[in-house]
């Protein structure tokens, strides 16, 4: 085979497997804009990647079946690394939703954040009851004590209003933006 015939049947190979992942729909994991904003006695706020279960780490939308496993939403994925704009919307809610300036790790200043923010969530999940469902933990620590340290759980709902992975996401979206206001409540109080 001569070496035009290879770089052809390379580039051919190429095209098909980019087509192999052009029909999936992405979507954004957006929030709605803070209908308030929290005062907190500090002015800086480190958020840490948030960890994901593995189901939720992947690109793929999951929803739960009638037979409670979890299964990918057809020809559909997120927009961005879920790890990856899961952490930066909650830094932006942070940042927007306070008085205080957030942003995602490693913290680009000299001086260190007067908190940093970690979340694990435990579940995240489009359930088959039409709810959107989001546990886990957060901490807010301090390495300097401008704020109390503390460590707390967290249990959202939200409604799936409309079927298809753009409800799914949605729904995350607001969830989310819970999640932010009960951390930034936790830290002015």
């Amino acid at each position: 085979m001569t070496r035009f015939r290879k770089s052809l049947v390379s580039l051919a190979a190429i095209a098909v497997l980019a087509g192999c992942g052009a029909t999936s729909g992405r979507y954004l994991i957006d929030t709605p804009a803070p209908t308030q904003q929290v005062r907190v006695p500090l002015s800086t706020i480190e958020v840490r990647d948030v960890t994901l279960p593995d189901y939720v780490s992947s690109a793929e939308i999951m929803v739960q079946s009638e037979d409670g496993a979890l299964r990918p939403v057809a020809n559909a994925i997120w927009a961005d690394n879920p790890v990856r704009g899961f952490t930066l919307m909650l830094a932006r809610n942070l940042d927007t939703g306070s008085n205080a300036a957030a942003m995602t790790e490693p913290w680009p200043l000299t001086e260190p954040p007067h908190a940093r923010v970690e979340v694990r969530v435990e579940q995240m999940v489009a359930q088959i009851d039409g709810t959107f469902r989001l546990t886990g933990q957060f901490a807010i620590g301090s390495p300097d004590l401008v704020v109390r340290e503390r460590i707390s759980r967290f249990d959202i709902t939200q409604p799936i209003s409309g079927t298809g992975a753009g409800a799914i996401a949605d729904a995350t979206g607001r969830a989310l933006q819970t999640l932010s206001m009960q951390i930034l409540r936790r830290m002015g109080g």
